[in-house]
């Protein structure tokens, strides 16, 4: 999770992906904790962290299955091509975090590991909520697409008639899950 607005986004993917039983390996951005306050008035410690001060106390224990690196921990195992993974997903992603990626700079784990995942040419993908664009965002969306990331915008649809801001965020949720292989019901599907 970085800095991005729709800390929501990144919760309930932890959330649905704990759900259908998937290991995780988190790391979270100083500006994300920044952000998941502001929005979810939830305070996380990036040197003390705790699952339950981002997800609270709803979901079953699930400790085992969320390994948690600090940012700047290079020692960890995502930060190697050898540490095999079923994809990344960054989310919210931010436009700094955006911008380190297209350009190799692996200034932090988050970094290094999108970066790792892109040259050993595993799914990565980058969800991206910002609006408007800028030319320089849309080159650097570009750039990372052109290395064989994909962009997925947090760009809820209405097809589907949500009823709800959680069916909407379920909706970038779900098609997150589609990009991962990891079968989900948060959706409605074109067509059905």
């Amino acid at each position: 999770m970085t800095g991005a607005s729709g800390a929501i986004y990144g919760t309930r993917l932890l959330e649905v992906l704990l759900g259908a039983g998937r290991t995780i390996h988190l790391t979270i951005s100083p500006a994300a904790v920044q952000v998941i306050e502001q929005e979810l008035d939830r305070r996380v410690s990036l040197d003390q962290f705790k699952l339950p001060d981002l997800l609270g106390d709803s979901i079953p224990s699930v400790a085992d299955r969320v390994h948690y690196y600090h940012y700047m921990d290079f020692r960890a195992g995502i930060a190697s091509g050898s540490f095999l993974t079923g994809g990344m997903v960054i989310c919210p992603c931010s436009m700094g975090t955006l911008a380190g990626i297209a350009h190799g700079l692996s200034q932090n784990l988050i970094h290094r590991a999108a970066d790792v995942h892109l040259k050993e040419r595993r799914r990565l993908v980058l969800v991206p909520r910002e609006t408007p664009l800028n030319v320089v965002q849309l080159r650097n969306m570009t750039a990372c697409v052109e290395a064989g990331a994909v962009v997925l915008p947090a760009m809820p649809a209405f097809y589907q008639r949500p009823r709800s801001l959680a069916d909407a965020v379920d909706f970038i949720v779900g098609r997150i899950c589609d990009q991962l292989g990891v079968e989900h019901q948060l959706l409605k599907r074109w067509g059905t």
